[in-house]
């Protein structure tokens, strides 16, 4: 079972990102604020979930938590300041947009940057330890899936659908076919040498 938070003597966030690793769409970051009674059987890692119970979870967090925010960076912006930097972008943006101020940050990861004046702790594997920190990374996941989804009506051929943009063999093969979007990395390594790996 997930802990609750981090420390309990602050109001504290979780903070998570979905799509680092893709190819192709925005990186996603979401920060949550949970009650400390908040408790939820399915409540995990979002990429040890499955798809229905990562939905049905959403629902949940958005209506019970104290506060919630979700922040999107483009590809155009990752492409301008680098991936890593996107996420801490990200996931500073998340927390300003909260309806109740946090006095501390859980964050998900090894590193993190901010200009908000909060302290914080960097979590390896946070998302599978704490539940305000495993929150985020279903909101994160969720709304980032969602929004692929879209980009997969305007985009069929690459199976965004399926592969939500990660560099899956069937979302190579289709930038060999097809070439690039405006909405593929091109900081990212998108050669065609790469295929032969997979």
């Amino acid at each position: 079972m997930l802990e609750n938070c981090y420390q309990k003597d602050l109001i504290e966030a979780g903070c998570d990102e979905a799509g680092r690793g893709c190819l192709a769409g925005s990186v996603f970051a979401a920060a949550v604020i949970l009650p400390p009674d908040f408790h939820h059987p399915l409540l995990n890692d979002s990429k040890q979930m499955t798809a229905r119970n990562r939905d049905t979870l959403r629902g949940i967090i958005e209506r019970e938590a104290v506060a919630w925010a979700v922040a999107e960076i483009t590809a155009a912006r990752i492409d301008e300041i680098n991936i890593l930097n996107a996420s801490f972008e990200g996931m500073n943006s998340a927390v300003m947009q909260l309806t109740v101020a946090p006095q501390f940050l859980a964050i998900d990861g090894n590193r993190f940057r901010t200009t908000l004046e909060l302290p914080y702790a960097c979590i390896v594997k946070g998302d599978g330890k704490y539940a305000d920190i495993a929150a985020a990374s279903v909101l994160a996941k969720t709304h980032r899936d969602e929004y692929m989804m879209r980009l997969h009506d305007e985009y069929p051929q690459y199976g965004w659908d399926r592969n939500k943009g990660y560099p899956t063999r069937e979302h190579r093969l289709a930038i060999r076919r097809h070439g690039l979007t405006p909405y593929h990395r091109l900081s990212f390594n998108h050669d065609k040498d790469q295929l032969e790996l997979f």
